[in-house]
């Protein structure tokens, strides 16, 4: 087989297709879990705990030069570096949301797997049957 009659039996084959779906719908979740996750969980914690935007949690690792606002936006536009631990809380939270979301669909998807029922065998031949009723009959 050549190399491009080997590529086209790979990529048209049901897993590859399934995967490039999957990814698609994957990116677009993650873009939904995401919104979930900014605009609606962090703004209820940070509400809670007394703070309002994870983002601006930080703590800079360099000199500020006199006059820049200690916002995370305006020491990186500085180039101070800055230890942003309210992004990776952020982040945390939302990788655990998607991870859960994840693990129930698959869980979902594997019960169903073992709930169908097993095909019903096959009706047997009546060549095999009328066999059979010879023998028995031949036994007598």
């Amino acid at each position: 087989m050549s190399f491009m009659s080997d590529f086209k039996e790979f990529a048209v084959k049901g897993n590859v297709v399934d995967l490039a779906v999957a990814v698609i719908i994957g990116g677009a979740f993650g873009k939904i879990v995401e919104a979930l996750v900014g605009d609606i969980i962090m703004p209820v914690v940070g509400a809670i705990i007394g703070k309002i935007d994870f983002s601006n949690f930080f703590i800079p690792l360099g000199a500020v030069p006199a006059g820049t606002e200690m916002t995370l936006a305006a020491l990186k536009k500085a180039n101070v570096p800055v230890l942003a631990y309210g992004d990776f809380i952020t982040i945390a939270i939302n990788f655990l949301i998607l991870a859960f979301v994840i693990f129930l669909m698959v869980r979902l998807i594997s019960k169903l797997k073992r709930a169908a029922p097993p095909a019903p065998a096959p009706a047997t031949p009546e060549d095999v049957l009328l066999l059979r009723e010879i023998r028995d009959a031949l036994k007598r």
